[in-house]
C-alpha cells in the first residue's frame, strides 16, 4: 500500500498533466495495476476494519492459550497459568517451535483485552453471566398438622433466570452462611459477584459514604469462596429486583398449597427438586430454556474450594448449680458435668457441640439448637363446619392434606352420607381431643372393620380414662402353703346346709 503523498502525486499526474496509466507507472515506478487503482479512484474514504495481528508462529496455538486464560479466571489466582508455564506446556505438549517471549507478549495483550471486554459489559449495565442476587423469603409449611414458618434463602441469576433455594429455621448468621455454602454445592461453583441487601447477618453498620462494615464471619466466608459481595442502598430492594421477583415466584409456585413435611431434609429436597424442574421452562425473553442458559452461565462460575468452610461460632458458658446449660432461653441438663462448670459451646446452624473448656476441648455432648417456631394455628372446627355444608370439598381442600394420613383416609370415604357422618363425628371429638390424638388412634385401627366410628370413640375414651387395675394388697394371715389355692365352695355349702339345684 502506497503512502498518501504518493497516492496524491498519481492523482495529480492523471488529472492535471493527463498522463496515461503506463506513463504514471513508469514515472512513479509502481505496477500498472497499482497506478490504475489510484489514478481512477473516486472514493477516498478510509475504510474502517479490524486490524488483524500477524502471528506466523503462534497462530495455530492461539485458541489453546485463549482457552487456558478463560479457564484460569475460574481458579484461584495463585493457581493460574503464568506466561512461562504456558510456554512450557505449549512446547512440551503441543510441540510449539517459537520462543518464550512470543508467548509472553501475546498473553499480556490478551489479558488486557479480556479485562476491557469485562469492563464493557458493566458500562452497559447488563447482567453478565456468573453474577447472582441473594435474598431471604418466608414460607409456611405443614408440620404435625400446623402451619410452621420457614425462611428460604434464594440465589438467582439474572442472565439465565436460574434459581437455587435452601430452607433454614431463622435468618441468623450461622443459618445464612450455611445456606449460602449449601447453595454453592448445589450449583457446583461460586458466583463471581453476589448482590445482597443490608441484612444483619452480614452487615454490622453502614458508614459514611456508603461503606459497609461486615461481620467477621461474613468477611471470612467471602475470602474463603473468593466472591465479591455487593450491597444495595438502604431501602432500595429494587436494585436486586430479579431475586425479589424470584422469591415471590417460588412462594406462589412451589409452596402453594403448603408442602407437608416431617423433617428439614424433606423440605430441602422438595424445594431443590422444584427449582430444578422449573429450569425446563423457556426464558421469558430469550428463545432457550433456563436449563440451556444455565449450562452456558455455569462455565463462568468460580471453582469450589477444596475444603468447605465450617460455619460456627464459639461461646463460653457456665452451667448452673443444677448442672444445666442455658442457651437461647432453653435448659439442657448435663449430668455428666459438675455444677457451675465452665464449658465451650460450638454454635452451628442446627446443633450445639458442648466441649470442655480446660484446653483439651474434649467433646461432651451434641445438642439440637433450640428454635422457637412461629406457628399459625388452624381452626379445625371451623374447617370441619365448612366441610359439613360442602362435603365434596374434602377431596380438593388444601386443609385435608394437612391432616394425618389416617384422618384423610377416614374422611375421603366414597359414600357421601357416611362422609357427612364422619365429618360431624370429628367435629364433635375435637371438643375433647386434639387432631393428632385422633389421627394416631385412627392409624392403629383397621379401616375395614365394621362400626369404625364407634371403635374410634371407645379407643379415644380409653386414652383419657384408662382402666384402674389396683395392685393386690399384701396380708400376713394366710399361711404361705395356701397361697394360690382355690377354695372348695361346695364344702361351705354342705356345712351351711345350702343345696344347689
Amino acid at each position: 500500500m502506497l503512502k498518501v503523498p504518493q497516492q496524491q502525486y498519481i492523482r495529480f499526474l492523471r488529472e492535471v498533466e493527463g498522463c496515461s496509466i503506463q506513463e504514471i507507472a513508469e514515472r512513479v515506478q509502481v505496477n500498472w495495476r497499482t497506478a490504475k487503482k489510484y489514478a481512477d479512484r473516486d472514493d477516498w474514504n478510509e475504510p474502517v476494519c479490524k486490524r488483524k495481528g500477524r502471528h506466523p508462529v503462534l497462530g495455530p496455538y492461539l485458541e489453546i492459550i485463549d482457552t487456558w486464560l478463560e479457564d484460569d479466571e475460574r481458579l484461584p489466582r495463585k493457581q493460574r497459568h503464568t506466561a512461562v508455564r504456558m510456554f512450557q506446556r505449549l512446547r512440551d505438549e503441543y510441540g510449539f517451535p517459537g520462543g518464550q517471549r512470543t508467548v509472553s507478549e501475546y498473553v499480556s495483550k490478551r489479558k488486557k483485552a479480556m479485562a476491557a471486554e469485562r469492563a464493557e459489559h458493566f458500562e452497559r449495565l447488563e447482567h453478565p453471566g456468573g453474577e447472582a442476587q441473594a435474598d431471604f423469603g418466608t414460607v409456611y409449611v405443614v408440620k404435625s398438622g400446623e402451619l410452621v414458618e420457614r425462611k428460604v434463602l434464594t440465589l438467582s441469576f439474572p442472565y439465565s433466570n436460574a434459581a437455587f433455594v435452601f430452607p433454614v429455621p431463622k435468618e441468623n448468621t450461622e443459618c445464612f452462611l450455611e445456606a449460602l455454602g449449601r447453595l454453592f454445592q448445589q450449583m457446583g461453583g461460586v458466583p463471581r459477584k453476589i448482590w445482597f441487601d443490608n441484612l444483619s447477618a452480614a452487615v454490622v453498620s453502614i458508614q459514611q459514604g456508603g461503606k459497609r462494615e461486615c461481620t467477621e464471619a461474613f468477611r471470612r466466608f467471602c475470602a474463603h469462596y473468593r466472591f465479591e459481595p455487593l450491597f444495595c442502598n438502604p431501602y432500595s430492594g429494587h436494585e436486586k429486583g430479579h431475586v425479589e421477583n424470584k422469591v415471590g415466584y417460588g412462594r406462589r409456585n412451589w409452596c402453594v398449597p403448603p408442602p407437608v413435611i416431617d423433617t428439614p431434609e424433606q423440605l430441602e429436597t422438595y424445594l431443590a427438586e422444584a427449582a430444578r424442574a422449573d429450569m425446563q421452562r423457556p426464558h421469558y425473553v430469550k428463545k432457550q430454556t433456563i436449563a440451556e442458559l444455565w449450562e452456558q452461565e455455569k462455565c463462568k462460575l468460580l471453582t469450589l474450594p477444596t475444603t468447605p468452610l465450617e460455619i460456627f461460632r464459639l461461646e463460653t458458658c457456665h452451667l448452673n448449680k443444677y448442672a444445666e446449660l442455658s442457651f437461647d432461653a432453653a435448659l439442657f441438663p448435663l449430668p455428666q458435668c459438675r455444677a457451675m462448670q465452665p464449658v465451650l459451646v460450638k454454635v452451628k446452624w442446627d446443633v450445639l457441640e458442648v466441649l470442655t473448656a480446660d484446653g483439651t476441648y474434649t467433646p461432651i455432648v451434641t445438642l439440637p439448637r433450640p428454635y422457637t417456631e412461629k406457628v399459625i394455628p388452624v381452626d379445625w372446627k371451623a374447617v370441619l363446619k365448612r366441610y359439613e355444608k360442602r362435603p365434596r370439598a374434602v377431596m380438593y381442600s388444601s386443609f385435608t392434606n394437612m391432616m394425618p394420613q389416617a384422618l384423610q383416609t377416614f374422611l375421603t370415604v366414597e359414600d357421601m352420607n357416611a362422609r357427612k357422618a364422619r365429618i360431624r363425628l370429628l367435629h364433635r371429638l375435637l371438643d375433647t381431643y386434639t387432631l393428632e390424638e385422633i389421627g394416631q388412634v385412627l392409624g392403629e385401627l383397621s379401616h375395614q372393620q365394621e362400626h369404625l366410628a364407634v371403635a374410634l370413640e371407645h379407643a379415644l375414651y380409653a386414652i383419657k380414662h384408662p382402666v384402674f387395675r389396683p395392685e393386690p394388697f399384701s396380708e400376713s394371715h394366710t399361711p404361705p402353703a395356701l397361697h394360690g389355692q382355690i377354695p372348695m365352695l361346695e364344702e361351705y355349702d354342705r356345712i351351711l346346709g345350702v343345696r344347689v339345684e
